[in-house]
């Protein structure tokens, strides 16, 4: 990840021109990439997560979901401890606990009837709470919109995913394929929708990601303690910056 960063790094010198959009000095580099996820996603992702969708009983469907957003409830956990939010990760912490021991590792989610709830934080929001700016949008091949500070972040919590700790190979590659596989179908509406509605599809997912990743750093640093410069255009001057659905 950290060499992939600087190679990145690396083409903003060659990918910038006078037409540039200031947060994405990377826009050529970025389209390729972009194009390439579209290649793949349209050949092997789509219509892997439409026969999953319209095969799978909703009861699996569900039960898998549960289970991978209590491995995300973790991660969720982490960050919120590090962003100094005791209630959030005193109920992630919570949720973690009850489902994996009730809810036969997180497969039923007990903690939400329970009316315990979820706040979702990753290691990206973390690192823009504390003020490191995001530097140029970037999209990452498979993984999709990101930025140079998110897509740390995103590296820092896949080196400590808890699927990758699961010894037996097939098992492991399994649990990875059903996580893309399951997160894909979550998103068929939203891309239809989407392919419909944009007349430039990069531009429009890559302005929607920055807005709403912009709302979510100042959402963290108007509720507390925070350096408060975390900003989404690269140049230090808090303006935020957005992420899509993984």
């Amino acid at each position: 990840m950290a060499t992939a960063l600087l190679v990145v790094a690396g083409l903003a010198g060659c990918a910038t021109g006078p037409d540039a959009n200031p947060r994405d000095p990377l826009e050529p580099f970025n389209r390729g990439v972009s194009q390439f996820n579209d290649a793949v996603d349209g050949a092997v992702l789509k219509p892997v997560a439409t026969v999953y969708r319209d095969t799978a009983p909703d009861l699996i469907r569900t039960g898998v979901s549960n289970f991978f957003g209590n491995l995300r409830d973790v991660w969720s956990f982490v960050n919120a401890t590090l962003q100094l939010k005791p209630q959030a990760a005193a109920e992630n912490g919570l949720r973690v606990g009850v489902n994996t021991v009730l809810g036969f590792w997180g497969v039923f989610d007990i903690a939400s009837e329970m009316g315990i709830e979820r706040t979702s934080l990753d290691f990206g929001q973390t690192l823009g709470r504390w003020g490191v700016p995001s530097g140029p949008y970037l999209v990452l091949p498979i993984f999709g919109p990101s930025s140079i500070r998110d897509a740390a972040g995103f590296g820092v919590e896949t080196s400590g995913d808890l699927v990758s700790r699961v010894n037996d190979i097939p098992t492991r590659n399994s649990m990875y394929a059903l996580r893309a596989v399951e997160t894909r179908a979550n998103l068929l509406r939203a891309t239809s929708m989407l392919e419909g509605a944009a007349l430039d599809k990069y531009s429009f997912t890559r302005d929607i990601y920055l807005q709403r990743r912009q709302s979510q750093i100042e959402d963290l640093i108007d509720a507390g303690t925070g350096l408060g410069n975390g900003n989404g255009n690269g140049n230090g001057n808090g303006n935020g910056n957005g992420e899509a659905p993984r």
